[in-house]
């Protein structure tokens, strides 16, 4: 994260009332008098681009002019903070990744020449930088090798809201690399489904076709691989509560599936199918034999045994 310096985003235009902390000495335009850096003021006129000054207002009520010699007091205040990626860059992160899996297209039977292989899972960091003033990131991502693994708490926080991507990675067919704790993971990995499912990829569906509606008016033309993969959704939804498994693989609807994808079908038919979808969908969350809610005590306890595995193997 950028800090808040004035150089590094010359499109922002702080607004009157702000506290700011001056980054050089000050002189007092009406006498000899000078304060060194760090003094904290506010702005009461900010210009109206960035070749123009501040006017400053400092504690005791002289006001000064300042161009970029300033910084916003919260953020100055923070940048100690924001600099953990020193302390950070003596571990390799990646080196803690306890789960790999591929999803997408691909664990789907969905691909073809142009699919790219999506790679999500766990990282488990040292135990000594949970301790560590800076924290560590919820989420270790290389966007160009289409890889994204999540710190373990927040994966869990995720299946337990019954994320559909997160629940995807644990019962993937494709598995990379698995340690013992994520071994252990995968050999409760049904703690997480829950009515919870219905919501979640109820909710994510219709929210999306509301936009491809709105896509489709206003340019006549929508993402169509998108729209094949929210009825996949639909169709591993109704599974979940009928069956009690996440289904990655299609099968059954392979066909059907990818006739969307090519533009085989009308958006009324796919409409169509969507809208039978909901009802079938319905019916299965009346009749569910799933919990309410996911079994939060257990993954509770399974973070604090891996955090405790943590600890154990770094000292």
């Amino acid at each position: 994260m950028a800090n808040a310096n004035l150089p590094q985003n010359f499109n922002l235009i702080i607004p009157a009332g702000t506290q700011i902390v001056t980054k050089i000495e000050v002189k007092n335009p009406a006498g000899d008098q000078s304060w060194k850096a760090g003094l904290v003021g506010v702005i009461v006129q900010s210009p109206t681009d960035n070749s123009h000054a501040y006017l400053v207002k400092l504690p005791d009520g002289t006001q000064v002019s300042l161009r970029h010699e300033l910084s916003i007091r919260k953020q100055f205040q923070s940048e100690g903070l924001q600099s953990g990626g020193d302390f950070l860059a003596e571990y390799n992160l990646y080196d803690s990744v306890i789960y790999r899996c591929i999803v997408g297209s691909r664990a789907y039977g969905l691909d073809n020449e142009q699919s790219d292989t999506d790679r999500r899972g766990i990282y488990l960091p040292p135990a000594i930088l949970h301790w560590s003033l800076y924290g560590i990131p919820e989420q270790l991502e290389n966007k160009e090798n289409q890889e994204c693994y999540w710190e373990l708490q927040k994966f869990l926080v995720l299946a337990l809201k019954a994320n559909p991507n997160v629940l995807e990675c644990l019962y993937t067919p494709l598995v990379e690399t698995v340690s013992p704790v994520a071994q252990e993971l995968l050999e409760i990995r049904e703690i997480f489904l829950s009515q919870l499912v219905y919501q979640t990829y109820n909710s994510y569906v219709l929210s999306q076709f509301k936009k491809m509606e709105q896509d489709l008016r206003n340019t006549g033309e929508i993402r169509w691989k998108h729209a094949m993969h929210l009825i996949r959704l639909l169709l591993s939804g109704i599974t979940v509560l009928k069956e009690g498994f996440v289904p990655v693989r299609v099968q059954d609807y392979r066909s059907q599936l990818l006739s969307i994808r090519n533009q085989e079908i009308s958006w009324e038919e796919v409409n169509r199918w969507r809208l039978s979808l909901h009802g079938e969908f319905d019916r299965a969350f009346a009749a569910t034999k799933l919990p309410e809610r996911p079994n939060y005590e257990k993954a509770n306890l399974f973070l604090i045994e891996a955090r405790r595995g943590a600890i154990e193997i770094g000292s």
